[in-house]
């Protein structure tokens, strides 16, 4: 049962005083009450709990907890899963920065979809499409975290959706056959450990974290193959890969073995039998994996920027997508390509690469049709 009622009380200066009370009952049937200035306000406010109260998704204000206490809490559970330092340093950084100062002192009883929308529409104006992006879905992390201990019975979050414009998609950077094969050709010239770092990320498709953290009994060099189990994470820790999915074999070709069992004789030993350690025996770090191992290698090739202090065109994540689009171009389906490049799911396969997977069908289809077309009246 709910009422709206109009109360008055004598403030401390003896001045009158008045507010509209909203008495009604939540779902566990105990009775609650609030007050606001207006009677509109309250008329509103009672329309909507009173909603929310037959689909069991009330929170009483007197029972709801923060924003900012709320972003603690999740903060605390995210620490506890042993997620990497960079990743946790990340959502810190969405709380402190963008979060707490936006909404901290709101209480989550109180937040709406609009109010979140709004939200959305700051963090676009002063940040990255990208970035405003991860502090949205930091934000629903927060909300699902309080719903599931009870502190919140919605998410009002989940309803708000990032916009993605259409001018501002990207594609992703896909090195030339032309330069492939010049970058192969400098490799081979340089031979070890470099020429197997090229080699490896040309045709596993494998990330910089993996082959970093890749030791050689995840090589199976009778049986041709590389298996992806674990990674090394910016400070250098080995653990796991970046999601179970990206646990996989990848086959190796002729070329990829014979340079692997020529380096397995001359790699020297390490802490963790890895295939590419640094110099002390331990975890090589990406930048100096970078600027010792495949940027020498790049320059030699020519396949650098213009300008007075030529760099590198690419990056280990391009020659990524490189090995991507050529399994593509092979006609390797979808899915296929999804396990060997360890995403988490095939959306994310045709998100990343779905303009390559129409330009094949395209190019397939076109290189039919004249023929097609001159043979349809053979008969």
């Amino acid at each position: 049962m709910t009422s709206i009622r109009k109360r008055t009380w004598s403030g401390k200066g003896g001045e009158a005083k008045a507010a509209w009370q909203v008495d009604y009952l939540d779902a566990g049937g105990k009775r609650r009450s609030k007050q606001f200035k207006r009677k509109k306000d309250a008329e509103a406010w009672i329309t909507q709990a009173s909603w929310e109260v037959s689909k069991g998704i009330h929170t009483p204000d007197s029972q709801s907890i923060t924003v900012e206490q709320a972003a603690k809490l999740w903060l605390d559970s995210v620490r506890n899963d042993n997620l990497e330092p960079t990743t946790v340093a990340a959502y810190e950084q969405h709380v402190r920065l963008h979060i707490v100062p936006k909404c901290g002192a709101k209480k989550l009883s109180q937040l709406t979809a609009p109010q979140v929308k709004q939200l959305l529409d700051g963090w676009v104006k002063t940040l990255s499409r990208p970035m405003a992006t991860r502090v949205l879905r930091t934000f629903k992390a927060i909300i699902t975290e309080a719903q599931i201990a009870g502190l919140v019975n919605q998410n009002v979050a989940l309803a708000v959706k990032m916009k993605r414009a259409p001018r501002e998609k990207s594609q992703v950077v896909i090195p030339t056959k032309a330069d492939l094969r010049a970058i192969l050709n400098s490799a081979a010239e340089v031979g070890g450990q470099a020429q197997v770092l090229v080699l490896l990320m040309m045709y596993t498709g494998m990330r910089a974290s993996e082959l970093r953290g890749l030791p050689w009994t995840n090589v199976d060099l009778r049986r041709a193959y590389v298996s992806v189990t674990q990674r090394a994470d910016a400070h250098g820790a080995i653990g796991a890969p970046k999601s179970r999915t990206s646990h996989r074999t990848i086959p190796l070709p002729k070329s990829v073995v014979a340079a692997l069992k020529a380096w397995k004789l001359a790699c020297p030993p390490n802490d963790y039998n890895l295939v590419f350690p640094s110099e002390r025996g331990k975890v090589t770090s990406h930048g100096i994996m970078v600027k010792t191992l495949l940027n020498p290698i790049q320059v030699a090739a020519g396949t650098t920027t213009g300008g007075k202090e030529p760099k590198p065109k690419y990056t280990p994540h391009d020659f990524r997508h490189a090995a991507a689009s050529m399994w593509i171009e092979e006609k390797l389906n979808p899915k296929r390509i999804q396990s060997l490049m360890g995403h988490s799911s095939i959306q994310m396969t045709f998100d990343t690469y779905g303009h390559l997977f129409e330009r094949a069908q395209h190019d397939t289809r076109d290189a039919t049709a004249i023929e097609r077309a001159i043979n349809s009246d053979a008969t």
